[in-house]
Order: structure tokens, then C-alpha cells, then sequence
């Protein structure tokens, strides 16, 4: 792995820091709804100077850019602390599948409106019984005349309440196993039969929500890939879930980690030696994070087979990002456990991050079995 940046990549780099320091998206507002609207109208913006579908081909609107270009993009938009993408399941799930699996119909008429944030994208596939064992889902697509018929739940879809559009994956076939029978379908979540519950979490916010299809009707003109086939494409979508994200966690870890530094400083904390060895261990974790990413990304694009690092990183990641939490509290004390705090509203949302995206657990079995060698559990 060679950590060397090309002079073409140092230039990507010092292009996007400078378009980022002369645009801003101004402070973050402190209702939910508001937040999201801002999160909307920064996407257009950076869609408008054509940073939004970075990753994407130019034949697709985007620019093209190397996996490692992608990386550094991210990384300077968490460094930047910037809003997080209105749109980021359309940007990094739902198009890249509709790029690979989609009609040319199907490309021009959503991936325009995906960049732009016009249309907001949700991913249906985890049910209250099939989370890890995705495949096992039950909600049942019968097809009659044109449309596809859909009835059954959906749960922790992020964003539903927001979105326009859904990729949802429905049962076709129950006869066979259960990896078959599987089909994508892009699902227009504004008509009858749809009931959007969001789920409130203790951050207070509602992030998630469950899905209720009830004889949702989905025409055949936007099934993705072939009948029974879903499995595959959906493949495609799971693949992509943490292109450049691992970048912008851990930039965003390190921001944290800089904040405390300076916290620690200004109220003598940083005296207490159990405090500076917790932050020093903390600052390494984050930088064996960032090397994790990197590794991950050297062997993509010498085109090698994913290794363990994807996991390693989650794991690494869930827990690291709960440490600091913590460390937050023993260094601010009451101070930020405070409601309009960002460390206490960061100390209860990061509970959630070892089971979000692949439980710990999920990530250990992995790295036993394919690291270590270990048997697997039954």
C-alpha cells in the first residue's frame, strides 16, 4: 500500500479545499426539519458546481473521479464540517445500482433528480426478521396485469419520511431458497397503501422509520434486473454502502478528537494524566482508522478481492466513536451533558453505532472466519 499522493491527486485535493473555503454553508440550525432542508439546498449547491455526483461517470452527469479521488473528497468535506448530504442514499446506493442494473429509461429519469437532491431516495430491505439474514425477508411482491403488488413491512428505512423514492426488495417467488426469488423494485413511496411511521430515538430525533405496504402497486417499467434476480442487483447496492464514507467517519472522528484536545487545554484537563493517555490512544485509533480506509481502498483499485478491512473498520469505528463520547464527558462534565450540546446529543446516538450497518458481533464472526480461520457459529 503506497500512501504517496499523485500531483494530479494533490491538485484534486487543493481544488476541492479551495471551492469549500470560499463556499459555506452557514451554521447548523437546531430543528430537525431545518436541518435537513440545509442539508438539501448544500447538495444542490455542490451539484450546481458539479461536486455532488463526484464518484459518478461524466456519462452520468458526475465527474468521474478515482476511488481514491472520492476518498479525498469525503475526507475534505468531514475536515470542512460540512452538512452531510441531503441525498446521500441516492448519491452512493440507489445510483450507482441504476447505473449497473437500470433500463436507459430508468437513468434518465432518476439519476438527474438524485444528484440534485430534487428527489430523495430511501432503501427498503431490512424487516423486523431479517436484518443481518437479509435474505430471509418476507414482504411479497404477486404480479397482476402490469404492476407489481405490495404487501408487507419494512423497518429502520432512514429518511422514509423524507423521501420520494425507494429501492425495496420484495419476495417473488417463495418456493425456492431463499438468496432466489428476491426482486428489486424502485417504489414511489408519495401514493396509496404506504404508511410512514417514524421511530423516535432517545437522541430525540427520527432518523428511522418503519414502512407498512398495504397493496402498494409498482409498475413493471421500474423493476431493476430480472425477476427472481434481485438478490444480485441488491448485491450491487450493499457493495457501494461504504464507498467514501469510512473517509468522512473517521475525518469526522478526528475533528472530535481535536475539539477535546482543545477542551482539555482550556480547563486543565488535560493535567490529569488518565485524561492525555485516553486522548493519545483515542488520536491513534483514529489514525489507524483512516490507514484501514486507505488499505481498503489500495486493494479495490489494484482490483484484488475485499479483504476484512471493511469490518475491521466498522468495528474499530462503532467503538472508537463511543470512547470519545465518553472521554467527552469526563473532560466537559456536566457541561456537555447540557440538552443543546452536540457531545450529549453524540453521547446517546453513538449507543446505536455497533449495531447500525452490521452489529460488532456481525463484524467479529466475519474477521473469525476469514482472518483467523475460526470455525463458524451455529
Amino acid at each position: 500500500m503506497d500512501l504517496t499522493f499523485t500531483p494530479e491527486q494533490q491538485a484534486f485535493r487543493a481544488e476541492v479545499r479551495t471551492w469549500l473555503t470560499e463556499n459555506s454553508a452557514g451554521p447548523v440550525p437546531g430543528d430537525e426539519t431545518a436541518r435537513f432542508a440545509q442539508r438539501v439546498d448544500w447538495q444542490r449547491r455542490l451539484n450546481d458546481a458539479g461536486w455532488a455526483a463526484v464518484h459518478w461517470p461524466a456519462q452520468f452527469g458526475g465527474r468521474g473521479a478515482t476511488y481514491t479521488e472520492t476518498a479525498i473528497f469525503y475526507e475534505e468535506l468531514a475536515k470542512a464540517r460540512t452538512p452531510l448530504l441531503a441525498n446521500g442514499v441516492g448519491l452512493m446506493l440507489a445510483g450507482p445500482t441504476i447505473m449497473a442494473w437500470g433500463t436507459p429509461e430508468q437513468q434518465a429519469r432518476f439519476l438527474p433528480p438524485i444528484m440534485s437532491a430534487e428527489e430523495i431516495w430511501c432503501q427498503g430491505f431490512s424487516e423486523p426478521e431479517a436484518g443481518s439474514d437479509l435474505a430471509s425477508l418476507t414482504t411479497r411482491a404477486v404480479r397482476d396485469g402490469e404492476d407489481w403488488v405490495i404487501t408487507g413491512q419494512k423497518v429502520w428505512t432512514s429518511f422514509a419520511h423524507y423521501s420520494k423514492w425507494c429501492m425495496l426488495l420484495a419476495r417473488t417467488d417463495p418456493d425456492v431458497k431463499k438468496h432466489r426469488g428476491i426482486t428489486f423494485f424502485l417504489m414511489d413511496m408519495e401514493q396509496p397503501g404506504i404508511d410512514i411511521r417514524p421511530i423516535r430515538q432517545i437522541t430525540g430525533e427520527c432518523e428511522f422509520n418503519e414502512l407498512f405496504l398495504d397493496g402498494v402497486r409498482i409498475p413493471d417499467a421500474n423493476r431493476v434486473g430480472e425477476v427472481n434476480n434481485g438478490w444480485v442487483v441488491a448485491l450491487t447496492t450493499l457493495m457501494n454502502e461504504r464507498a467514501g464514507l469510512g473517509f468522512a467517519l473517521q475525518a469526522t472522528l478526528r475533528n472530535e478528537i481535536d475539539d477535546l484536545f482543545d477542551a482539555a487545554i482550556d480547563n486543565d484537563a488535560i493535567r490529569d494524566p488518565r485524561i492525555a493517555d485516553r486522548l493519545g490512544e483515542l488520536y491513534l485509533r483514529v489514525e489507524t482508522l483512516r490507514f484501514v480506509a486507505w488499505r481498503a481502498l489500495s486493494a479495490v483499485e489494484s482490483n484484488k478481492a475485499p479483504g476484512p478491512e471493511g469490518s475491521i473498520g466498522k468495528w474499530l469505528w462503532s467503538e472508537t466513536a463511543q470512547q470519545i463520547a465518553d472521554l467527552a464527558v469526563d473532560i466537559l462534565g456536566t457541561e456537555a451533558l447540557r440538552a443543546n450540546s452536540p457531545w450529549s446529543f453524540e453521547l446517546m446516538r453513538a449507543l446505536g453505532y455497533s449495531i447500525e450497518g452490521g452489529t460488532t458481533q456481525v463484524q467479529k464472526n466475519i474477521i473469525a472466519e476469514r482472518v483467523l480461520g475460526l470455525p463458524k457459529a451455529h
